[in-house]
């Protein structure tokens, strides 16, 4: 169906999750810049970054923009796109959707205190500095804990992957900085688990989804949704390829749900969850939030961070044109969503980038569509108060600068199922390669121009915390390891 044709027709239309659909204009948009988001998209399925992607707009309870592209996976007989039954691996939007939200519905009962030592809650975090983390730190990732640990190589059980967690050293002096942290997010599901008194999974379906409506969002789905899930990676370190098995390696080896990733929805549950959000814990008659306790947790903390949330700050696909109280998370998968209770507007997107072998992602496609996606839903508002009459004279999307550079200079080896003496040999070989190699090079040359920017790109595929942030011990480089 015709895009336009929707925009202009489609007045006080009930969407499918209960949202109405309304056009641009009612509510103060353009139609005609809401169509740039197209363009954008599509140049990054050309462009390899994924098969395809839903995207929902809204604005003042309304949904204004809709679309599905492309496709599920890249084969030629993969489904298409559906914004409403598509279901995606949210990954690191875990955090917000799932573990943040948890944290406030527990909040507002008294059964959770911002302000009390995490070992409150999970007694065998405690001893030394650790007895000074608070919950409000591990919503605010100033714990002290690194960012990540490569708890998949271990091959551990569950339980034992936990404890590791768990007795996980700090890296600096709680509350002194801020490194972004999916330990500190599993540590955050297990206070939620222990002042729930029932598993992260089971608590959010019967306190939040459910409720709600958003029958297509939990953690390990089922089987006979398989058909509808899109596919993230072909070729991972598990060996087999991934359809409703959480990609992140570290959340798989914990179980598949944990505080930093695992939740799996589609983008109309999303929109149903964002237009809670913008009114303060309500939707549709149901109130999940008090409306004190949104405020305060999407508050600004600092330039970057509200409780749990990222506050937007022009990075991490907030675009360049959001609200000073704007918030909302990235997913490593290729996956975002956005809030911007000025505006009263939120933007979903989801792809599953990942969805291609290592070696072949272009690093750069899914950084800045994201930030497109975004920057052209609020270059769309109208209203005096926000509306920018000069337009950006091209959107990343059509600059594509870098977008044909891999993410990775080639994929990882894939060592599950392989015996220790296996695994020994293997690493023994690929380093007695890569030292013959280094032998056989003539002396270093001025590094060029090409492979600064082609460092540059990979950094930029999913952005870090600044600079500003503590960094990690050379004993433990963690903060590479986290996925966003």
């Amino acid at each position: 169906m015709n895009i336009a044709l929707l925009l202009a027709t489609a007045l006080l239309v009930l969407h499918g999750d209960g949202l109405r659909v309304r056009a641009p204009a009612e509510v103060g948009m353009s139609p005609e810049r809401l169509e740039y988001i197209d363009r954008i998209v599509r140049r990054g399925i050309t462009a390899g970054g994924y098969p395809g992607a839903a995207v929902i707009i809204g604005r003042r309870s309304s949904v204004v923009y809709e679309q599905a592209f492309g496709k599920l996976s890249w084969s030629t007989t993969s489904s298409a796109v559906s914004t409403d039954e598509s279901i995606y691996d949210l990954a690191s939007l875990t955090k917000v959707v799932g573990t943040t939200t948890a944290a406030m519905v527990l909040f507002d009962e008294g059964k959770l205190r911002l302000d009390a030592p995490v070992s409150t809650y999970v007694p065998g975090f405690s001893g030394g500095l650790k007895d000074l983390v608070t919950v409000r730190m591990l919503l605010l990732h100033q714990s002290g804990l690194p960012a990540g640990r490569e708890l998949w190589r271990k091959h551990l059980s569950h339980d034992s992957a936990k404890q590791l967690v768990i007795s996980t050293k700090l890296q600096y002096k709680p509350g002194a900085g801020t490194v972004y942290s999916d330990l500190g997010a599993d540590m955050l599901g297990w206070v939620v688990e222990s002042a729930a008194g029932e598993p992260l999974d089971r608590f959010l379906h019967n306190r939040v989804f459910q409720p709600l409506g958003m029958r297509n969002t939990g953690f390990k789905p089922a089987g006979s949704l398989r058909y509808r899930i899109a596919p993230t990676e072909v070729r991972p370190p598990r060996g087999y390829p991934l359809r409703g098995e959480v990609h992140d390696e570290n959340a798989f080896a914990l179980g598949g749900v944990v505080g930093h990733a695992g939740l799996f929805g589609s983008a109309g549950d999303l929109a149903v969850f964002a237009q809670m959000m913008l009114n303060r814990g309500e939707y549709d008659g149901v109130r999940i939030i008090a409306d004190s306790t949104v405020q305060l947790f999407t508050a600004r903390a600092s330039k970057t961070r509200t409780l749990g949330w990222e506050a937007a700050d022009g990075h991490h696909g907030a675009g360049d044109y959001l609200g000073e109280r704007a918030f909302g998370h990235t997913g490593y998968t290729g996956t975002s969503l956005w809030i911007d209770p000025d505006r009263e507007m939120f933007v979903v997107l989801l792809t599953n980038r990942v969805h291609a072998a290592r070696v072949r992602r272009p690093s750069l496609v899914i950084a800045d569509v994201r930030q497109d996606v975004t920057d052209a839903a609020a270059l769309a508002v109208l209203d005096e108060r926000f509306a920018i009459a000069m337009l950006p004279e091209s959107f990343r999307a059509d600059r594509a600068e870098n977008w044909n550079r891999p993410f990775r200079s080639r994929a990882r080896r894939v060592t599950t199922g392989m015996s220790a003496a296996a695994r020994a040999a293997a690493v023994k070989k690929a380093t007695a390669s890569k030292a013959a190699a280094a032998k056989k090079k003539t002396p270093k040359a001025p590094v060029s121009a090409t492979s600064k920017s082609s460092a540059a790109s990979k950094a930029s595929a999913d952005p870090k915390p600044s600079a500003a942030s503590p960094k990690p011990s050379k004993a433990n480089p963690s903060k590479s390891l986290v996925k966003r």
